[in-house]
């Protein structure tokens, strides 16, 4: 039952939303334009607001969903099980998302469906990692530093939200982190050499440069 609620997390995060969108709307290859990065920041600059707040929630629903049905439909599950299950079918939508069989492996960061995967669990945790987010935003323009500030929030949160029972909610945000931190090796180095791009600051136009995020 594990590997196919994993499998069906996975085959749900590898639909590349924010690729579908940009070539059935706007008849573009998501791929070649801004980043290059498939996820729904790119998306929002390359395409305009509307389509890239619609990524982000198709996104952030390929994440939400498999945990949600889990706690749903895992009916008969041994006691202890459910928590298992759901962080195997959370886990591999971000995975999915991130390494999509669909496109050769090659996805986005997973920030969006990884905050749906929380937000099943607890939306408090994701509200308040949201906030961390922000906060790192505001303070340096940088959206992916703010992201992975995100993701390193989420294990700390979700020990304090749930006292570390059951661990497997706990472990599940641990590989989130990780795999945020992974995906955003690229930012890193670019903030140490100085030549990651920021965000425009309140009144300022730039053009879709950016590759610093999900």
């Amino acid at each position: 039952m594990i590997l196919c609620w994993a499998l069906g997390g996975y085959l749900l995060g590898a639909v590349p939303f924010g690729l579908v969108l940009a070539r059935t709307i706007k008849g573009v290859d998501l791929r070649s334009l801004g980043s290059g990065n498939i996820g729904a920041t790119n998306a929002m600059r390359a395409l305009g607001r509307p389509l890239g707040v619609l990524a982000f929630l198709l996104d952030f629903l390929k994440g939400y969903l498999p945990v949600f049905l889990v706690a749903q439909l895992a009916l008969g599950v041994e006691a202890g099980g459910q928590p298992i299950l759901e962080l195997a079918a959370g886990t591999a939508a971000v995975l999915g998302h991130c390494f999509p069989v669909y496109l050769r492996f090659k996805g986005g960061k997973g920030v969006s469906t990884a905050c749906g995967a929380l937000v099943a669990i607890d939306p408090l945790i994701f509200l308040l990692g949201g906030g961390v987010w922000l906060l790192v935003l505001a303070l340096t323009r940088f959206v992916g530093l703010a992201s992975i500030a995100m993701g390193l929030a989420f294990p700390f949160l979700t020990h304090w939200r749930t006292g570390g029972e059951p661990v497997e909610y706990w472990i599940g945000s641990v590989l989130i982190a990780l795999l945020i931190l992974w995906r955003h090796r690229s930012n890193m180095s670019r903030m140490i050499a100085g030549q990651e791009p920021r965000i425009a600051s309140l009144g300022e136009r730039r053009r879709p440069t950016e590759t610093e995020a999900d």
